[in-house]
C-alpha cells in the first residue's frame, strides 16, 4: 500500500455496490493506477456473509451508517432509519439480496429524457455481463459474470398459498421477474451463491484484490474533492482521513475522481466541496465553487406498507424465538447452507397493478414469513408474516442538504414522503390490494387474523392515515445526482459532472427516476456501463 506516494488515474471514493465495479473494470487494464478509497471496514464480520445476516448488520454502527430522516410531514412527524452499508460492498453487504432489475421501460424512459445510451436495449448487455445465473445464460441472462443469482433454498406452505392466491386474482405465476414480463407473483432471486451472500465486495473485489495497479484504503472517511488553484473547475485529486490525519490523493494528467459513495454520500461530498445549490452552500458555509441546483436534489425512494398477519402456522417468529429451534436452524445452515438462514429478506414477490388500465405494474410485494415492527430487531411474540407493500414509481421528491462544511457531520435527509397526490392514492389502493390477496383461497385458510393496520381500518381516509403511522422506508435512495440532458442535471449522459473536468458520479444516486423495483442490481449495472464509457473515453 503506497496511496501517498502516488498519483492515480483514477481515484474510486466509495467501495459499495458500484465502487467495487469499477476497481475490478478498470484495474483490469494495467497500464492505469488505481485507488480505491472506502469510510467502512473490511467486510470481515461473518454475519456479513450469512444471508439472513442482516439481522444483525442493520442499525449496528460498525457496519451500518445509521442515518435518519428529518421528520417527516407526511408520516406523522416520524423520523424514519435508512440504513447504508458502512463496509466494503457498502449496502450490498447488508441488504436483502434480492435481484429485481425494474421494467424495461424504466430504462426507455431515461432514454425518453434525453440520455442517450441509456434505453432497456442499451444496458441490458451490462445486466447479462454482470450476472452469473445459476439456471444458465439465455437472451435475457448472463451465466459467466461475477455476480452470483440462484434460486431461494428455503420455501414454506404458506408461501405457496400466497402465490396461488394472486393467481386466483388474475396475477399469473412468474419464475423470472427479470425477463420478457415482470408482473407476476414467484419467489425472488437472491445475489448468493451454495448459500451465502454475493456482495460487490465478494463478487468483485475479492477476486482482484492484489492486483498490483490497485490500492484499497478501508476506514478512510471522505473529506472533499482537490482543485487546480490556477483552474478552479479542473478536479486534482481528492482529501480523506485515515488514523485521524489528512490525506491527499492526486490524479495523473487526465485522471479522474470517480464518486460512488451512494444516494446520500454523493451530493454530500459534492455539497461540502462547494458544488451544489449555492444559497444551500453559503448557509451551511461553504464557499461555493460551481452552483448547480439541482445536487442532493429529486430524492426518491420507495416507501414500504408493512402489512402484519397472524397465521395458523410456525412462521421464522416461532423458530427465532425458541432457543432449541433457533440452535437447530443454525445447525442445518453450518451443515448444508440451506434452511431459513439461507433466506434473503423476502421470499415471495408480486408485482402488479392497483388499476386495470396500467401499461405496467406500479406497486411490487415484499411477502417474509416472519414479522417485526422493522426488519432488524426482535420478532413478534405470535406466528406472523409480513405482506410489505411499495409504490414502484413514486411522484414525491425530496432532498439530501448539508448543515455545515463538516465531511463527518450527516446532512438533513428529507423524502418528503407521500407529498404527492398520486402517491397517496396508490398506497391506499395497494392496502386494498394486499386484503384482496390475503381473503383469496388457499391463503385465507391460514389467516387469523390482520394485525397491523388491524381489520377496522376501512375507510380511505383510515387506510392513509394509518399508512403514515406504519410505513417504513425499503432501503432504496436514489436519484440525488441526477443524469439528464438539460441545464439543470448534475452529471450528463457518461456521467460527468457537469461544470466540472475530472469528476465523475457512479452510483444510484445518478439515476434520473427511480426504477420499478429493488435497486441493488441496477447499481451494479450502471457501474458495470460506467466502466466502459470511462475507459471508451480515455481512449479517445
Amino acid at each position: 500500500m503506497h496511496e501517498g506516494e502516488t498519483t492515480y488515474d483514477y481515484i474510486i471514493v466509495g467501495a459499495g455496490s458500484a465502487g467495487c465495479v469499477l476497481a475490478n473494470r478498470l484495474s483490469a487494464d494495467r497500464d492505469l493506477r488505481i485507488l480505491l478509497l472506502e469510510a467502512g471496514g473490511r467486510d470481515s464480520n461473518p454475519w456479513i456473509h450469512v444471508p439472513v445476516g442482516y439481522f444483525k448488520t442493520l442499525h449496528n454502527p460498525k457496519t451500518d451508517w445509521c442515518y435518519k430522516t428529518d421528520p417527516e410531514p407526511g408520516l406523522g412527524g416520524r423520523s424514519l432509519d435508512w440504513p447504508r452499508g458502512k463496509v466494503l460492498g457498502g449496502s450490498s453487504s447488508i441488504n436483502g439480496l434480492l435481484y429485481i432489475r425494474g421494467q424495461a421501460e424504466d430504462y426507455d424512459h431515461w432514454r425518453q429524457l434525453g440520455n442517450a445510451g441509456w434505453s432497456h436495449a442499451d444496458v441490458l448487455p451490462y445486466f447479462k455481463r454482470a450476472e452469473n445465473q445459476e439456471r444458465g445464460g439465455n437472451d435475457f441472462h448472463g451465466a459467466d459474470g461475477p455476480l452470483h443469482v440462484s434460486d431461494m433454498r428455503a420455501k414454506r406452505d404458506v408461501c405457496e398459498a400466497l402465490i396461488a392466491a394472486a393467481e386466483a386474482n388474475g396475477i399469473p405465476r412468474s419464475t423470472d421477474f427479470n425477463g420478457a414480463k415482470q408482473e407476476g407473483a414467484g419467489y425472488f432471486q437472491l445475489t448468493a451463491h451454495n448459500g451465502k451472500r454475493c456482495s460487490s465486495a465478494v463478487a468483485y473485489l475479492r477476486p482482484i484484490e492484489h492486483r498490483d495497479n490497485l490500492d484499497i484504503v478501508v476506514n478512510a472517511p471522505a473529506v472533499e474533492i482537490l482543485f487546480d488553484a490556477d483552474e478552479p473547475g479542473k478536479v486534482t485529486g481528492f482529501a480523506y482521513r485515515k488514523d485521524g490525519t489528512r490525506h491527499e490523493a492526486k490524479l495523473k494528467p487526465g485522471g479522474e475522481v470517480i464518486l460512488s459513495a451512494g444516494a446520500i454520500g454523493s451530493p454530500q461530498i459534492l455539497q461540502v466541496s462547494g458544488i451544489g445549490p449555492g444559497a444551500l452552500l453559503s448557509d451551511a458555509g461553504v464557499k461555493v465553487r460551481c452552483d448547480r441546483r439541482d445536487v442532493g436534489e429529486n430524492l426518491q425512494d420507495h416507501l414500504q406498507i408493512r402489512m402484519i398477519y397472524e397465521v395458523n402456522v410456525p412462521t421464522l417468529n416461532d423458530e427465532i424465538n425458541n432457543p432449541i429451534r433457533r440452535t437447530m436452524m443454525g445447525l442445518e445452515y453450518i451443515l448444508k447452507r440451506t434452511g431459513p438462514m439461507s433466506m434473503g429478506a423476502s421470499q415471495v414477490c408480486i408485482f402488479t397493478k392497483t388499476q386495470p388500465e396500467l401499461e405496467t405494474p406500479d406497486i411490487q410485494f415484499h411477502f417474509q414469513p416472519l414479522s417485526a415492527d422493522k426488519p432488524g430487531i426482535k420478532m413478534h411474540p405470535f406466528s406472523g408474516v409480513t405482506s410489505s407493500i411499495c409504490q414502484l414509481r413514486p411522484e414525491s421528491r425530496g432532498r439530501i442538504a448539508i448543515k455545515s462544511p463538516d465531511p463527518d457531520a450527516y446532512p438533513s435527509i428529507q423524502p418528503n414522503y407521500l407529498s404527492a397526490e398520486k402517491d397517496r392514492r396508490v398506497v391506499v389502493d395497494s392496502i386494498k390490494t394486499s386484503r384482496r390477496i390475503f381473503n383469496t383461497s388457499p391463503l385465507k385458510d391460514f389467516v387469523v387474523r390482520e394485525r397491523l393496520p388491524g381489520p377496522d381500518i376501512e375507510s380511505d381516509d383510515d387506510i392513509l392515515e394509518s399508512a403514515r403511522k406504519i410505513a417504513q422506508t425499503i432501503y432504496h435512495p436514489t436519484s440525488t445526482c441526477r443524469m439528464g440532458a438539460d441545464e439543470h442535471a448534475v452529471v450528463d449522459s457518461k456521467l460527468r459532472v457537469n461544470g466540472i473536468k475530472g469528476l465523475r458520479v457512479v452510483d444510484a444516486s445518478v439515476m434520473p427516476t427511480i426504477v420499478s423495483g429493488n435497486t441493488n442490481a441496477p447499481t451494479i449495472m450502471i457501474a458495470e456501463k460506467a466502466s466502459d464509457m470511462i475507459l471508451d473515453d480515455r481512449r479517445g
